[in-house]
C-alpha cells in the first residue's frame, strides 16, 4: 500500500504513513551502514535487476529521454538474480495488452551511494521471501542515468525490452544542477507544502487541493496560512475556477501585507497570479496592471536574472499578445527567454513556455514557419520534462495543429488537435476551457477540409463548454461564434452566418481594444455574407473596416492584409 501511495501520489496515504516512510528510510540507512561495515558488505561495484511492466506511453517517453535521468518514486526492490527478474516479472508484463515488459539492469557504485546518501540494504534474513531472489532494497530517492534501451529477443513476443541504468548522484553535473534548481523552485515552509507544489507541477490539481485544504486547517502561523491560500489559488486557477482563485490569492495578499515586515517576494507572486487569472478571464487591462505591479516589486526584491523576473516579462508579453500588440509582446517574450537561458537548466518546462509564447506571436504575425519551429522546440522540452498526460503537452499539440491549418496541411493539423483533446480528456475536468479550444480547433480543420457538418458539431460543442466555463463576454466566446459563422457561410446559410458574426462582433467590441485584429475577422465575415447575398455596398463597407484594422495591427506583409485587398477588389468589380 505504501509503494502504491508513493507511485500514485495518494495524499491521504502519504499523510497517514508519513511517520512510517521516514522510519523505513532511517531503518534502511542504519542497516546499510551496518552491512557495509561487516563481512556481508556488497562489492564496491555490482549489478542488480528489476523486472516490471510499463505502459506504452511511459515506455515511449523513456525512449525519448535516453541519456537522461530517471527516478523511481518508491522504495525500490531489486534482485541480484537476473532470471527471476526476467521470468517472473518482465516477461509476464510483455503479454499484457496494456504494458511492455521491461528488464532493468542497474549498475551500482557504492561510493556514489555513500556520497549521495542513497542507502540500500540486502534483505537476506530481513525480508519475508526466500533467498533465491537475493533482494536488494533501495530507499525512495534513487536516481539513474538511462544508458541503453534494446529489445530482448523472444520467440513469443516483441514487447520485451532491456534498459541499462547507472546509479547517479552528486558526481553528475546534470543531477547537481537539476537538484539545486528544484530546491530553489519547490519552496515551502514544510515538506508537506513542497509536496503540494510538486503535485501542481505534475498536473494533479485535485490531489494538491485536498492536501492544501488539510494543511490550511492545521496552519498556526500567518505566513503559513497565506502560503496555503496562495497555493489553493493556484490550484483553482489551473482547473479554471477563476473567481475562487482570485478570492484565495486576495486572502493571501491581505495576510502578506499585514506581516511585519511585509513579505515582498510573496506579495509579488500573488499579484502575478491574480494577473494570470484575469488574463484567462480575458480582462487584459486588469491582468496587465497586476503583472506590472508584480514586476515592480520583483525588480527591487530579486537579483537581475532571477526566474521570477522572466515569468513577469513572459506574462506581460502574453497580455500584449492578447491585446494584439505583437511587437511589444515579442520584446517581452524574448527578454523572458534571455533570463531563463541563464537561470534555468536546458530542459526546464519554463523554457518550453518561452518558446511556446514566441511561437504564438509569430503565428499571430503570420510567420508560420517561425511559429512552427518555436512550437516544436517547446514540445521537445515538454516531452522530456513533463509526465505523459500533462495538460501543457496538449497545449503544444494544439498550437502545432493550428499552424498546420494555416499552412494547409490538414491531416497533420487534425492529428495534432485530436492528440491534444485525448490528453485533455484524461487530465482536465469535462468543462475546462482548454477542451473547448481543442473542439474549436478540430472544427476549424473540418471546415477547411469541407466537412461542414463535422465542423459545425465540433464548434457547437466548443461553444457549449465556453458558455459554462467562461464569463459572458470572454473573447473565446466571440471566437466560437465567428467560427460557427464561417461554417454557415461555407454551407450557404447566410442568415445564420450573419447572426453568428454579429454576435461575435458584439462580444469583441466589449472585450477587446478597438483595433484588435480579431474584430477585423468579424467584419470580414460579415462582408463575405453580404457579398454572397449580392449586397455589394454593405460588403465593401465591412471589408474596408476589416482592412483598416489589419493595417493598423498587423505587419505589412501579413497574409490577412493581402486577402482583404483581394476581397475589396472583387467587390468593386461587381459594383
Amino acid at each position: 500500500m505504501l509503494n502504491r501511495g508513493l507511485r500514485q501520489m495518494d495524499v491521504d496515504i502519504i499523510l497517514k504513513m508519513g511517520f512510517f516512510i521516514r522510519h523505513l528510510h532511517q531503518h534502511i540507512t542504519e542497516l546499510h551502514r551496518e552491512q557495509q561495515n561487516s563481512k556481508a558488505a556488497m562489492p564496491s561495484k555490482f549489478e542488480v535487476f528489476r523486472g516490471q511492466g510499463l505502459s506504452m506511453e511511459a515506455f515511449e517517453k523513456m525512449k525519448k529521454t535516453k541519456g537522461g535521468l530517471m527516478s523511481f518514486n518508491n522504495f525500490l526492490s531489486t534482485s541480484r538474480n537476473r532470471e527471476i527478474s526476467l521470468k517472473n516479472f518482465a516477461r509476464p508484463a510483455a503479454f499484457d495488452a496494456n504494458t511492455v515488459g521491461i528488464l532493468f539492469i542497474m549498475n551500482i557504485d557504492t561510493a556514489i551511494c555513500t556520497a549521495s546518501s542513497t542507502p540500500f540494504v540486502n534483505v537476506k534474513g530481513v525480508g519475508f521471501y526466500d533467498d533465491k531472489e537475493e533482494e536488494i532494497l533501495f530507499s525512495t530517492h534513487t536516481i539513474f542515468r538511462i544508458d541503453r534501451i534494446q529489445c530482448i529477443e523472444d520467440k513469443h513476443t516483441d514487447r520485451l525490452w532491456q534498459v541499462n541504468l547507472t546509479l547517479t548522484g552528486n558526481q553528475d553535473d546534470d543531477f547537481n544542477k537539476l537538484t539545486a534548481h528544484l530546491r530553489k523552485e519547490i519552496a515551502g515552509n514544510t515538506g508537506w507544502s513542497r509536496l503540494g507544489q510538486i503535485l501542481i507541477k505534475l498536473g494533479e490539481p485535485a490531489k494538491a487541493e485536498h492536501l492544501y485544504q488539510l494543511l490550511l486547517e492545521k496552519a498556526s502561523s500567518d505566513g503559513y496560512k497565506a502560503h496555503c491560500n496562495a497555493e489553493l489559488g493556484t490550484v483553482y486557477k489551473d482547473i479554471g475556477q477563476y473567481s475562487k482563485a482570485i478570492t484565495f490569492y486576495e486572502r493571501a495578499i491581505d495576510i502578506y501585507k499585514k506581516m511585519n515586515p511585509p513579505s515582498q517576494v510573496n506579495l509579488a507572486g500573488s499579484f502575478n497570479n491574480i494577473g494570470l487569472v484575469y488574463d484567462n478571464m480575458g480582462e487584459y487591462s486588469k491582468a496587465l496592471s497586476s503583472y506590472e505591479r508584480s514586476l515592480e516589486i520583483r525588480k527591487v526584491a530579486l537579483p537581475p536574472n532571477h526566474p521570477d523576473l522572466a515569468a513577469s516579462y513572459g506574462n506581460i508579453g502574453l497580455v500584449y499578445d492578447n491585446m494584439g500588440e505583437y511587437s511589444k509582446a515579442l520584446a517581452s517574450y524574448e527578454r523572458s527567454l534571455e533570463i531563463r537561458k541563464i537561470a534555468l537548466p536546458p530542459n526546464h518546462p519554463d523554457l518550453a513556455s518561452s518558446y511556446n509564447n514566441i511561437g504564438a506571436v509569430y503565428y499571430n504575425m503570420g510567420e508560420y514557419s517561425k511559429a512552427l519551429s518555436s512550437y516544436e522546440r517547446s514540445l521537445e522540452i515538454k516531452n522530456i520534462a513533463l509526465p505523459p498526460n500533462h495538460p501543457s503537452l496538449a497545449s503544444s499539440y494544439g498550437n502545432i495543429g493550428t499552424v498546420y491549418i494555416n499552412m494547409g496541411e490538414y491531416s497533420k493539423a487534425l492529428s495534432s488537435h485530436e492528440r491534444a483533446l485525448e490528453i485533455q480528456k484524461i487530465a482536465l475536468p469535462p468543462n475546462h476551457p482548454d477542451l473547448a479550444s481543442s473542439y474549436n480547433n478540430i472544427g476549424s480543420v473540418y471546415d477547411s477540409m469541407g466537412e461542414y457538418s463535422k465542423a459545425l458539431s465540433s464548434h457547437e460543442r466548443s461553444l457549449e463548454i465556453r458558455k459554462i466555463a467562461l464569463p459572458p463576454n470572454h473573447p473565446d466566446l466571440a471566437a466560437s461564434y465567428l467560427n460557427i459563422g464561417n461554417v454557415y457561410t461555407n454551407m450557404g446559410e447566410y442568415s445564420k452566418a450573419l447572426s453568428s458574426y454579429e454576435r461575435s462582433l458584439e462580444i469583441q467590441k466589449i472585450a477587446l481594444p478597438p483595433n484588435h485584429p480579431n474584430l477585423a475577422y468579424s467584419y470580414n465575415g460579415i462582408g463575405a455574407v453580404y457579398y454572397n447575398m449580392g449586397k455589394y455596398s454593405k460588403a465593401l463597407s465591412y471589408y474596408e473596416k476589416a482592412q483598416d484594422i489589419w493595417k493598423k495591427s498587423l505587419p505589412p506583409n501579413h497574409p490577412d492584409i493581402a486577402q482583404s485587398k483581394r476581397n475589396i477588389d472583387i467587390v468593386k468589380e461587381k459594383m
